[in-house]
């Protein structure tokens, strides 16, 4: 019985998709689609501006918190994550008033 180390990659993990495969966006689409339709439901006789600024708020805040926490804080691993440069990171954090 030989003992073989397996080899090593710096690839992650395989998850059945192919890195430009974004089917795996679908249940995200869904769900600001759905809670769009719903501020729009319950806003209906109100005006609303901004709407779009609103819902980039919305989603970014929670979305820089989620991938800080999973990056350790490391921001430069954060900025690769997001697809960011780190001082556009550093500039939308300033903005929610993120501090990691």
């Amino acid at each position: 019985m030989t003992s073989e180390a397996a080899p090593t990659t710096s690839e992650p993990p395989a998850t059945g998709l192919a890195p430009d495969d974004h089917r795996h966006a679908a249940p995200l689409s869904q769900c600001v689609r759905a809670a769009v339709e719903a501020y729009l439901t319950n806003m209906a006789g109100h005006e609303i501006e901004d709407l779009y600024d609103l819902v980039m708020q919305e989603v970014e805040r929670p979305l820089f918190e989620l991938v800080l926490h999973h990056t350790q804080g490391n921001l430069s691993q954060a900025a690769r994550l997001l697809g960011l440069t780190r001082n556009t990171l550093r500039k939308r954090l300033k903005a929610h008033g993120i501090d990691r």
